[in-house]
Protein backbone atom coordinates (compact mmCIF):
# COMPACT_ATOMS: atom_id res chain seq x y z
CA UNK A 1 0.00 0.00 0.00
CA UNK A 2 1.61 2.80 -1.00
CA UNK A 3 2.57 6.16 1.73
CA UNK A 4 -0.19 8.93 1.47
CA UNK A 5 2.17 12.06 0.84
CA UNK A 6 0.01 15.75 0.79
CA UNK A 7 1.08 17.78 -1.17
CA UNK A 8 0.65 21.18 -0.20
CA UNK A 9 0.96 24.20 -2.49
CA UNK A 10 1.66 27.37 -0.96
CA UNK A 11 -0.50 30.28 -4.11
CA UNK A 12 -3.06 30.94 -4.59
CA UNK A 13 -2.76 31.90 -8.00
CA UNK A 14 -4.79 29.58 -11.16
CA UNK A 15 -1.66 29.09 -12.60
CA UNK A 16 0.92 28.99 -10.13
CA UNK A 17 4.43 27.50 -10.94
CA UNK A 18 4.01 26.05 -7.75
CA UNK A 19 0.77 24.15 -8.50
CA UNK A 20 2.18 22.85 -11.51
CA UNK A 21 5.67 21.81 -9.72
CA UNK A 22 3.16 19.70 -7.46
CA UNK A 23 1.32 17.98 -10.15
CA UNK A 24 4.87 17.13 -11.44
CA UNK A 25 6.08 15.70 -8.54
CA UNK A 26 3.09 13.68 -8.20
CA UNK A 27 2.91 12.40 -11.81
CA UNK A 28 6.45 10.88 -10.80
CA UNK A 29 5.83 9.79 -7.94
CA UNK A 30 6.80 5.74 -7.46
CA UNK A 31 4.21 3.61 -6.73
CA UNK A 32 5.36 3.70 -3.19
CA UNK A 33 4.10 7.19 -2.88
CA UNK A 34 0.70 8.67 -3.53
CA UNK A 35 0.64 12.31 -4.09
CA UNK A 36 -2.45 14.27 -3.12
CA UNK A 37 -2.19 17.82 -4.07
CA UNK A 38 -3.30 20.17 -2.04
CA UNK A 39 -4.22 24.11 -2.59
CA UNK A 40 -5.04 26.77 0.12
CA UNK A 41 -8.22 28.16 -1.66
CA UNK A 42 -10.47 28.97 1.21
CA UNK A 43 -9.12 28.37 4.22
CA UNK A 44 -9.91 31.18 6.77
CA UNK A 45 -7.19 32.99 8.49
CA UNK A 46 -5.95 31.88 11.55
CA UNK A 47 -6.87 33.72 14.63
CA UNK A 48 -6.85 32.28 18.09
CA UNK A 49 -9.50 33.43 19.54
CA UNK A 50 -11.23 30.83 17.46
CA UNK A 51 -9.10 28.57 18.88
CA UNK A 52 -12.18 27.04 21.32
CA UNK A 53 -14.47 26.52 18.40
CA UNK A 54 -12.05 26.13 15.11
CA UNK A 55 -13.87 27.03 11.77
CA UNK A 56 -15.13 23.64 9.34
CA UNK A 57 -12.21 24.93 7.29
CA UNK A 58 -9.70 24.62 10.12
CA UNK A 59 -10.54 21.22 10.66
CA UNK A 60 -11.05 19.78 7.21
CA UNK A 61 -7.56 20.72 6.55
CA UNK A 62 -5.50 19.69 9.88
CA UNK A 63 -7.81 16.08 8.80
CA UNK A 64 -5.96 15.97 5.76
CA UNK A 65 -2.59 16.57 6.96
CA UNK A 66 -3.27 13.85 10.00
CA UNK A 67 -4.65 11.12 7.14
CA UNK A 68 -1.43 11.31 5.14
CA UNK A 69 1.62 9.68 6.03
CA UNK A 70 4.15 12.74 4.81
CA UNK A 71 3.62 16.24 3.93
CA UNK A 72 5.61 17.95 0.75
CA UNK A 73 5.30 21.56 0.82
CA UNK A 74 5.72 23.11 -3.05
CA UNK A 75 6.48 27.22 -2.17
CA UNK A 76 7.37 30.61 -4.33
CA UNK A 77 9.33 32.81 -3.17
CA UNK A 78 7.78 36.18 -1.66
CA UNK A 79 9.92 39.16 -1.01
CA UNK A 80 12.80 36.29 0.19
CA UNK A 81 10.20 34.47 2.60
CA UNK A 82 7.05 32.46 2.17
CA UNK A 83 3.85 33.61 0.63
CA UNK A 84 1.25 34.99 3.82
CA UNK A 85 -1.00 31.98 2.49
CA UNK A 86 1.61 29.47 3.59
CA UNK A 87 2.45 31.07 6.62
CA UNK A 88 -1.76 30.78 7.71
CA UNK A 89 -2.14 27.36 6.64
CA UNK A 90 1.01 26.42 8.90
CA UNK A 91 -0.34 28.40 11.91
CA UNK A 92 -4.04 26.68 11.12
CA UNK A 93 -2.35 23.43 10.96
CA UNK A 94 0.42 23.54 13.51
CA UNK A 95 -2.78 24.44 16.85
CA UNK A 96 -3.32 24.26 18.92
CA UNK A 97 0.15 23.95 20.68
CA UNK A 98 1.59 20.72 21.29
CA UNK A 99 -0.54 19.11 18.87
CA UNK A 100 0.38 20.02 15.49
CA UNK A 101 -1.49 18.32 12.46
CA UNK A 102 2.39 17.94 11.50
CA UNK A 103 4.03 16.16 14.44
CA UNK A 104 5.79 12.92 13.18
CA UNK A 105 5.33 13.37 9.68
CA UNK A 106 8.39 13.43 7.37
CA UNK A 107 8.11 16.32 5.08
CA UNK A 108 9.73 17.78 2.17
CA UNK A 109 10.23 21.05 1.32
CA UNK A 110 10.46 22.60 -2.76
CA UNK A 111 11.12 25.76 -3.41
CA UNK A 112 10.59 27.16 -6.75
CA UNK A 113 10.82 30.14 -8.97
CA UNK A 114 10.88 31.95 -12.36
CA UNK A 115 13.67 33.79 -11.52
CA UNK A 116 17.55 31.91 -11.04
CA UNK A 117 17.25 31.58 -7.44
CA UNK A 118 14.78 29.03 -7.02
CA UNK A 119 13.13 30.10 -3.59
CA UNK A 120 16.11 29.26 -1.64
CA UNK A 121 15.13 32.00 1.08
CA UNK A 122 11.51 30.83 1.02
CA UNK A 123 12.61 27.39 1.69
CA UNK A 124 15.05 28.00 3.97
CA UNK A 125 12.45 29.87 5.67
CA UNK A 126 9.68 27.65 6.06
CA UNK A 127 12.52 24.90 7.00
CA UNK A 128 13.42 27.04 9.70
CA UNK A 129 9.37 27.42 10.72
CA UNK A 130 8.69 23.61 10.44
CA UNK A 131 11.69 22.58 12.87
CA UNK A 132 10.00 21.53 16.39
CA UNK A 133 6.36 21.25 15.11
CA UNK A 134 7.04 18.17 12.23
CA UNK A 135 8.68 15.39 12.06
CA UNK A 136 12.07 14.59 10.54
CA UNK A 137 12.54 17.50 7.05
CA UNK A 138 14.35 15.35 4.10
CA UNK A 139 17.73 17.47 4.08
CA UNK A 140 19.38 16.13 0.77
CA UNK A 141 18.86 16.18 -1.62
CA UNK A 142 17.60 19.92 -1.76
CA UNK A 143 15.75 21.40 -4.32
CA UNK A 144 15.19 25.23 -5.91
CA UNK A 145 13.82 24.84 -9.01
CA UNK A 146 14.43 27.99 -11.20
CA UNK A 147 13.21 29.60 -14.47
CA UNK A 148 9.73 27.48 -13.45
CA UNK A 149 8.06 29.77 -16.18
CA UNK A 150 10.10 27.87 -19.16
CA UNK A 151 9.36 24.31 -18.04
CA UNK A 152 5.74 24.21 -19.05
CA UNK A 153 3.38 24.29 -21.97
CA UNK A 154 0.33 25.70 -21.89
CA UNK A 155 -1.76 22.27 -20.85
CA UNK A 156 1.04 22.89 -17.35
CA UNK A 157 2.98 19.62 -18.67
CA UNK A 158 7.02 19.61 -17.86
CA UNK A 159 8.79 20.56 -21.27
CA UNK A 160 12.70 20.77 -20.02
CA UNK A 161 14.23 17.41 -19.71
CA UNK A 162 16.48 18.45 -17.01
CA UNK A 163 13.55 19.48 -15.10
CA UNK A 164 12.03 16.06 -14.73
CA UNK A 165 14.86 14.62 -14.25
CA UNK A 166 15.59 16.95 -11.00
CA UNK A 167 11.59 16.16 -10.01
CA UNK A 168 12.30 12.58 -10.01
CA UNK A 169 15.34 12.28 -8.29
CA UNK A 170 13.59 14.61 -6.31
CA UNK A 171 10.54 12.14 -5.55
CA UNK A 172 12.37 9.12 -5.25
CA UNK A 173 14.87 10.47 -3.00
CA UNK A 174 11.36 11.25 -0.63
CA UNK A 175 9.86 8.25 -1.55
CA UNK A 176 13.20 6.28 0.64
CA UNK A 177 13.06 9.55 2.75
CA UNK A 178 9.72 7.99 4.32
CA UNK A 179 10.20 4.17 3.91
CA UNK A 180 13.35 5.21 6.67
CA UNK A 181 11.19 7.79 8.50
CA UNK A 182 8.23 5.02 9.11
CA UNK A 183 10.99 1.81 9.36
CA UNK A 184 12.30 3.49 11.93
CA UNK A 185 9.11 4.48 13.77
CA UNK A 186 7.75 0.86 13.81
Amino acid sequence: MPHQVLVIVGSLRKEAYSLKVAHALAKAAPASLKLSVETLQGLSFFNQDLEANPPADWLAFRDKIKASDAVIFVTPEYNRSIPGVLRNAIDVASRPPGKSSFLGKPVGIVGNSPGPLGGVSAAMELKRSMSGICGPILGQPEIYLTQVGNSFNEQGEVTNEGFTKVIQQYVEAFAAFVERQKKAMA
